[in-house]
């Protein structure tokens, strides 16, 4: 094992990806100016309206519908991709309707 062979390793390329990533943070923290307590300095400002803080909870239950549409788009552009030829494309048509009709279930659902 050559000495490249050991500095492009995952392991040993990840942290010095990492210490070259602290010190650009550590650089540029430096160069930032220092934030100072003003007013409303720190105040959400929606075109001259004050707006009170909410704490919003958000839900996961949007985002389990979009990995899901995600999942099953991908899926069937990679089994549509390595249908062979012949008389099995059918069979590849007929899958795609199938994907139609679950996206389409999941889509419409209350």
């Amino acid at each position: 094992m050559t000495a490249s062979d050991v500095l492009l390793s995952p392991p040993v390329a990840f942290f010095a990806y990492l210490g070259l990533a602290g010190l650009i943070t550590l650089l540029g923290s430096r160069l930032a100016p220092k934030l100072k307590k003003e007013g409303g300095k720190l105040t959400t400002y929606a075109c001259g309206e004050d707006l009170p803080g909410v704490k919003l909870q958000w839900g996961y239950r949007l985002f389990f519908f979009i990995a899901l549409f995600f999942t099953i788009m991908h899926v069937a552009a990679l089994v549509m991709a390595t249908v062979p030829s012949g008389k099995i494309v059918l069979l590849g048509l007929i899958y795609l309707a199938m994907i139609f009709l679950a996206i389409m279930a999941l889509v419409t659902r209350n």
